[in-house]
């Protein structure tokens, strides 16, 4: 996800009396977008991170409970995306989209998880994508790093269930941000542009904010008709492997 849609979502948590710990990597946009909270300094935290970095997760995951006690929810969005076929691309972008979308959640994830076994108590939402349910040409690394979100998801789901941790994965179509906007000049990422309409910002604010953290399901795919078609049309083409 990009900048938009969590900006998005964090409105609405505070619209709905969560208390929130926003963090980006960008410092000056991070306080700049939570300026009109300056006199929320009991709700509303920010702090600079940088999801690749373990120490800052450390950090923030500190700061958290330092300031209410103990960690509800982590919601894990940070999202990098660079069109391209895979002897196209520069090499240090298959690093930052493992970085970023994989390892970055991997480490926001523990540092949570610690935390949470130890209050017996919490919810991990992790940020995948259709494109880590049916394999995407042209977006390869994007759709490869979200295969692992999904597949680290589901199985730190069945270590933490009997810790009362709960875990869910949700899997997006594209959404109307500039990290889409970003591909329409990429012939190689056609196939993201298949779908009739794209999501907004607001409409997967509404479903985290609302079904997934009241039920705390395993799995959303959103909208749910693309999601089932994304499970059919890779399982067929699994199938035609052998």
């Amino acid at each position: 996800m990009c900048r938009r849609a969590w900006k998005k979502i964090a409105e609405e948590a505070f619209a709905a009396g969560h208390s929130i710990l926003i963090t980006d990597i960008n410092e000056k946009e991070l306080k700049k977008f939570a300026a009109p909270w300056k006199n929320e300094k009991d709700r509303v935290i920010v702090s600079k991170l940088d999801v690749t970095s373990p120490s800052d997760w450390k950090k923030v995951m500190d700061l958290a409970i330092k300031k209410w006690g103990k960690i509800d929810v982590l919601l894990n969005v940070a999202g990098y995306l660079l069109p391209g076929y895979i002897y196209e691309v520069p090499v240090n972008h298959i690093d930052r989209h493992i970085d970023i979308n994989a390892k970055g959640v991997m480490y926001g994830t523990r540092e949570a998880a610690t935390r949470m076994v130890a209050a017996r108590s919490g919810h991990i939402v992790n940020i995948a994508s259709l494109a880590g349910v049916a394999p995407i040409s042209g977006i390869s690394l994007y759709s490869t790093s979200k295969f692992a979100v999904r597949g680290f998801s589901l199985a730190i789901a069945q270590e933490l269930k009997e810790k009362n941790v709960h875990i869910t994965v949700v899997c997006p179509d594209a959404i109307k941000t500039p990290m889409l906007d970003l591909q329409k000049d990429y012939e190689q990422a056609s196939m993201t542009f298949s779908g009739n309409t794209f999501l907004t910002a607001e409409e997967v604010s509404k479903i985290i904010l609302g079904k997934v953290l009241s039920k705390k399901p395993l799995e959303v795919l959103i909208p749910s008709s693309r999601g089932i078609l994304a499970k059919i049309g890779n399982f067929f083409q699994q199938q035609r492997l052998f």
